[in-house]
């Protein structure tokens, strides 16, 4: 019963990944496509399955409802790498909306982080996955989106174009 949500992650991302390859024909964006298909499955697989990564080993959570903490900051190693597991999340996020500001992505980052907790909160309970639901993780998914937006910004501005569609094709194209 809990590896469930671990196949369902797999069956979209099966036929998510057949969609991408029958329907987009350059192969740069195919490419580009199915690097962010792989980054979205494996970021789920480490939020929303019992697998669990310490930065140092893969193991494999015990049976449990997991942990929920509201109250108390802590930043520490998984502060940190919770921010470097988003990055990539909100460069994609800048790259297909290039029009928004940090301020809107920091406010949809404050959302995703906070349906990523809620989600392991629930998943927790009904899948026994053993997931901890906590607020320091809220901010540092919200964090990391808003450094991978700003890595785009500052890579469109570097290359001397204020227009982020420029920089994702030029990527693309190189």
């Amino acid at each position: 019963m809990r590896w469930i949500p671990l196949f369902l992650i797999l069956f979209f991302t099966f036929f998510g990944g057949l969609n991408i390859y029958q329907r987009e024909t350059r192969l740069a964006q195919r490419g580009f496509y199915l690097t962010g298909l792989v980054y979205l499955t494996l970021l789920e697989i480490i939020v929303f399955t019992p697998i669990s990564f310490d930065g140092s080993a893969v193991y494999i959570m015990p049976l449990g409802v997991g942990r929920l903490n509201l109250t108390r900051l802590d930043i520490n190693l998984g502060f940190i790498e919770n921010i470097v597991l988003t990055i990539p999340l909100g460069m994609m996020i800048k790259w297909s909306f290039n029009h928004w500001s940090l301020l809107r992505i920091t406010a949809i980052g404050i959302v995703i982080g906070g349906m990523i907790e809620t989600s392991q909160y629930y998943l927790s309970h009904a899948f026994l996955i053993n997931r901890s639901s906590d607020i320091n993780d809220v901010l540092a998914n919200a964090s990391g989106i808003v450094v991978g937006a700003a890595m785009v910004v500052v890579f469109s501005y570097l290359l001397n174009k204020s227009n982020v569609k420029y920089a994702h094709s030029w990527l693309l194209k190189n």
